[in-house]
């Protein structure tokens, strides 16, 4: 009555597009790694602020330990929990990789740390603090770029995924066309 084939029967779900799964692993992989991210901020800023409070250690030095500190909790929590699932075969060049790009950071963070306390002399307690984060921010994103580019490696069969599911949708429904046109046929013998 006033209906095409087409209000009959309930369209197929649309499968998502590849963009929007590299997207949503994407998300999962930020917020994981914000999540060992954040607490190894936290062992850092603790160390650092103890260190400094029970040492005479200038704050570089001081800022360079929970630095040290903060780098073994992070790559114990990105290696089993982040990257859990990523290539395991070679622990050895993963660890070395991840101890390069890490000592990069540490350069990046107490570089900041450093112009602060000795090129604008900015070093008390809050200051300190201040920058010490600004600079653990910055040497974040180069980070995050460089432990998922070159550390933590996706596995093969995880990097063409997209394409694989997208050709197991594009089988199915293949399969299953031939079965919708019959359907079709049937549907539009009883109600014409």
């Amino acid at each position: 009555m006033g209906r095409g084939s087409s209000g009959l029967h309930a369209a197929p779900p649309v499968p998502r597009s590849a963009v929007r799964q590299r997207f949503d692993r994407l998300m999962r992989e930020v917020a994981k790694f914000g999540a060992v991210g954040g607490a190894g901020l936290l062992v850092n800023l603790l160390v650092f602020n103890l260190v400094r409070h029970v040492t005479d250690l200038q704050v570089v030095r001081a800022s360079v330990i929970a630095t040290v500190v903060a780098i073994v909790f992070n790559y114990v929590g990105f290696r089993y929990f982040t990257y859990r699932d990523r290539d395991k075969s070679r622990r050895t060049k993963e660890l070395g990789l991840f101890l390069l790009f890490s000592v990069v950071g540490l350069v990046i963070e107490n570089g900041v740390l450093y112009a602060a306390t000795y090129g604008f002399g900015w070093d008390s307690p809050l200051q300190s603090n201040i920058f010490k984060f600004l600079g653990i921010g910055i040497a974040t994103l180069f980070r995050f770029w460089s432990y998922r580019t070159w550390v933590f490696r996706a596995l093969p069969a995880e990097q063409g995924q997209g394409q694989e599911q997208e050709s197991a949708v594009a089988g199915a429904e293949s399969f299953l066309e031939p079965r919708r046109g019959a359907e079709k046929a049937r549907v539009r013998q009883r109600v014409g």
